[in-house]
């Protein structure tokens, strides 16, 4: 038998349990085994070691000076293994650094409002936190969680929901002073669209005229990565944004952003998702506190 076949922490436990419960047949109990699988158990590992454990001429164990050793060995081995198991165990508490991917949207508004209750009832957990809309591999990263809009794309991942925000088209009172308040489908002709630079499942915006489902193209004007330098410019003046509610709250309440096309919104829900690898396993318990307080208090 190669050392690779042998279970040696299942044979220490074996032995352990002989020792302390003081004969072969009160540890094959324990152990769910018979009496004679335990004797040759320890037979087998006396004869692999090279050496007599326990003298077997009276009716209690009695351990050798090595079989001492061994058993003493053993015990801090063990409690090793049971050591690393509970750290590593999803029922462990949550200790540890987290890696978060999200975007610049989702991050601003909604994860670093909540990030001092999140370590206030976590202090055993560090966060890294990367914003960016570019869509990442987690491997290749080495990220714990990413927080995306959309379907999945890879089976490898696993999502958890966290709800969905309605899209509105927004611009500030200078942009519309000077530009006018679009009231059809047609009259955004004349108005500046903001656009995302990178590859999107709906390029357009989706706008409703009656039953009539209408695709906006936007305009090549102005482009931007991310959807917090879109509400930056809108904010500025440069043009209409189509963006998530959440991230408009603010501006909108505080007159530098007002809302326009509302009678055309088709009423479109952009789900958010907390992504995660794994194929159902158990997580790491600072990655599962993390999910569970997301899923808890996340208000899109």
């Amino acid at each position: 038998m190669s050392r690779q076949d042998i279970n040696r922490s299942g044979e220490m436990e074996v032995f352990v349990r002989a020792v302390e419960l003081g004969g072969f047949s009160a540890a094959a109990t324990a152990c769910k085994m018979t009496p004679s699988a335990v004797s040759k158990l320890i037979t087998r590992l006396e004869a692999r070691l090279g050496t007599r454990l326990v003298n077997r001429s009276t009716r209690k164990l009695q351990l050798t000076p090595e079989g001492s050793a061994f058993y003493q060995r053993s015990v801090s081995i063990l409690a090793d293994i049971s050591e690393a198991e509970r750290y590593a165990s999803s029922g462990e508490q949550a200790t540890g650094p987290i890696r978060i991917n999200t975007s610049g949207s989702f991050g601003n508004h909604i994860l670093a409002p909540l990030v001092p209750q999140f370590l206030a009832e976590h202090p055993g957990i560090t966060l890294d936190i990367t914003l960016t809309d570019k869509i990442v591999d987690l491997m290749e990263e080495r990220a714990d969680v990413a927080i995306r809009a959309g379907p999945l794309k890879s089976s490898s991942l696993i999502a958890r929901k966290l709800g969905g925000a309605r899209k509105l088209i927004v611009g500030a009172p200078s942009y519309l002073a000077t530009h006018g308040v679009p009231k059809s489908i047609a009259d955004l002709e004349n108005h500046c669209r903001v656009g995302f630079s990178y590859s999107r499942a709906i390029q357009g915006w989706p706008l409703q005229d009656g039953a009539e489902a209408v695709n906006v193209p936007v305009t090549p004007g102005v482009q931007v990565s991310d959807g917090e330098a879109m509400r930056h410019l809108a904010v500025a003046g440069a043009g209409l944004a189509r963006l998530a509610d959440f991230t408009l709250r603010e501006d909108i309440a505080a007159g530098r952003l007002a809302v326009v096309m509302e009678d055309f919104n088709p009423g479109d829900i952009e789900d958010f998702y907390a992504v995660y690898l794994g194929q159902g396993g158990p997580l790491p318990a600072r990655v599962r506190a993390l999910l569970d307080f997301l899923a808890t208090h996340a208000k899109l």
